[in-house]
């Protein structure tokens, strides 16, 4: 099982707090924190970098590792939602065995991330109830 609390801190101001007593400030977009949306996205981005930094730096240490989560957000018929969610990794090693070794898995890491290990994409993919309720 795994959650988060979150708190109000004053009008579009908000803290998350982990079980390990990390926070997390959350906004609503009138200032730097990272809104709700920009947190799903940074989740996704992260979540699969984690993967893909694993699978590829035990053949080599990359020089860049960047990763960019981006999607338009809609208002529809369906209500309010992101359209589809596009993730680019770009990463660069030496040159070398150890590097040629990382480039060669690297589209592959990407592809497991996306198709199994990454928990955060997957529930977006699959059709995930979201329960709601006021106590």
């Amino acid at each position: 099982m795994r959650g988060v609390e979150l708190t109000r801190d004053c009008a579009g101001h908000y803290t998350a707090t982990n079980a390990r007593g990390g926070t997390l400030p959350i906004g609503s977009g009138g200032d730097a924190d990272f809104t709700p949306v920009e947190l799903l996205l940074a989740a996704v981005a992260g979540c699969s970098a984690i993967d893909v930094d694993l699978l590829t730096s035990r053949r080599a240490e990359p020089e860049a590792f960047a990763v960019n989560a981006a999607a338009e957000k809609l208002r529809d018929a369906h209500g309010n939602h992101l359209g589809p969610v596009e993730v680019v990794f770009t990463v660069r090693f030496g040159e070398g065995a150890d590097g040629d070794r990382a480039r060669e898995v690297l589209p592959t890491a990407v592809r497991q991330s996306r198709d199994r290990l990454c928990t955060v994409s997957r529930t977006v993919q699959l059709p995930t109830p979201v329960d709601m309720r006021a106590e």
